[in-house]
């Protein structure tokens, strides 16, 4: 009679996609993988260039790559990372490889807090997947790097360098996903002022970025003398006060993975209550896929973000472990299956991106309604959180 009662319990933190669904959307990924790396091979053929990543697609429809020190350059080598790890094959291990090693000069970049996006969701894949221990001392130094733009006090670590006309010491609530580096180079180093700092920004983000709903601002300028709190904004959102659905995304995510680092109970509290406040909005569609901002002004007829769905449903799935009781992982699982009946990339399209209709950011008109490299990572890291939620129902 417990373990049925324990069964029960743990039903609602099981994936209900099935095998098969992923093991499709594996295929499509490997298939449209091999599309880029040869869209990316032409590319490299015909110019001299330090572009080494896959970002997003330009007006004319063309592939956007970035340098090394772009943001978003470790999402590609961490999405054919996972494709290793579905498929076992080692052609998606070379070329991970040899994608992730172009990333290595970003070890030492003090002038960005992105470390963890770029390094960690490349060689943090790669050390997890193969223990490569030049891997681990690569990441050791980019968390050593990252450590350098924590302000003691104010209790963060800052985020832009750019627009000091505009802002003395900005922290964007992107910052929570690369905390991760930080907490990983403890558990590997027994130094605890990467958990210390991780730990101290989270706290600081969490009293000073979230309204009384649990939306989360998107910009905190703080002083760098006093630490108080200059202004709060919204820089990729439709207004200061309205909620970003990356955003919102990103702290959700965030504080799941705070937790998970912690068992801090405020962490886990923070993270169940944003959940709440995004899948009990008003303005989510019926399918899930956000609109770029909840506050958009002409929603129905403004852009979705596919990126904001495919980091919400990753997060939910790992969410739906620490709350089993609640619907997170039922809502992952819708997640998946609208984005994959309706935003899918076909076959041999797009460059070899695998998901359409995402949006950087609409103030700026900036990459909206195109793919997004990160919206396809996030997508194949939720595909695998449900692949081992699978396997642990099987287990039952």
């Amino acid at each position: 009679m417990k373990r049925l009662f324990i069964g029960l319990a743990l039903a609602s933190s099981w994936a209900f996609v099935s095998p098969t669904f992923i093991d499709r959307s594996f295929q499509h990924a490997q298939e449209q993988s091999r599309c880029m790396l040869s869209e990316l091979k032409i590319a490299e053929s015909k110019e001299a260039s330090k572009l080494v990543s896959p970002r997003s697609l330009n007006a004319k429809g063309e592939l956007e790559r970035v340098a090394a020190r772009d943001w978003t350059s470790g999402f590609f080598p961490g999405q054919l990372w996972y494709v290793y790890e579905y498929t076992g094959k080692p052609e998606w291990a070379e070329q991970a490889r040899h994608f992730t090693a172009q990333l290595e000069g970003e070890k030492t970049n003090a002038r960005t807090h992105d470390m963890g996006f770029k390094m960690y969701c490349s060689y943090g894949n790669g050390y997890r997947l193969t223990q490569d221990p030049a891997y681990k001392q690569i990441l050791i130094e980019s968390a050593r790097t990252l450590s350098k733009r924590f302000k003691p006090a104010a209790g963060i670590i800052r985020s832009w360098d750019h627009h000091q006309d505009v802002w003395q010491c900005p922290v964007i609530i992107d910052n929570m996903m690369n905390l991760e580096l930080l907490f990983a180079a403890t558990r590997w180093t027994g130094d605890s002022s990467f958990y210390n700092i991780a730990v101290t920004h989270a706290r600081t983000t969490m009293n000073n970025h979230f309204r009384p709903d649990f939306s989360s601002y998107h910009v905190v300028d703080y002083d760098t003398l006093t630490g108080q709190v200059r202004t709060r904004q919204t820089h990729q959102g439709y207004s200061h006060e309205s909620a970003w659905a990356r955003g919102q995304a990103w702290a959700l995510y965030g504080y799941t993975l705070c937790y998970r680092e912690t068992k801090d109970p405020a962490f886990l509290r923070q993270a169940e209550a944003i959940a709440r406040f995004l899948l009990q909005h008003p303005r989510l569609p019926k399918d899930l896929i956000p609109y770029y901002d909840f506050d958009a002004p002409g929603i129905p007829n403004e852009p979705r973000d596919v990126s904001a769905a495919t980091v919400m449903a990753s997060a939910l799935y790992e969410l739906s472990t620490y709350a089993p009781k609640a619907n997170y992982c039922a809502k992952a699982d819708q997640l998946l299956t609208n984005l994959s009946k309706t935003y899918l990339a076909p076959a041999g399209s797009s460059h070899g991106f695998l998901l359409l209709h995402s949006t950087g950011s609409k103030p700026h008109n900036s990459e909206v309604d195109v793919p997004l490299i990160y919206a396809d990572y996030y997508w194949l890291e939720a595909l695998l959180r449900a692949k081992r939620l699978n396997e642990k129902k099987a287990l039952f």
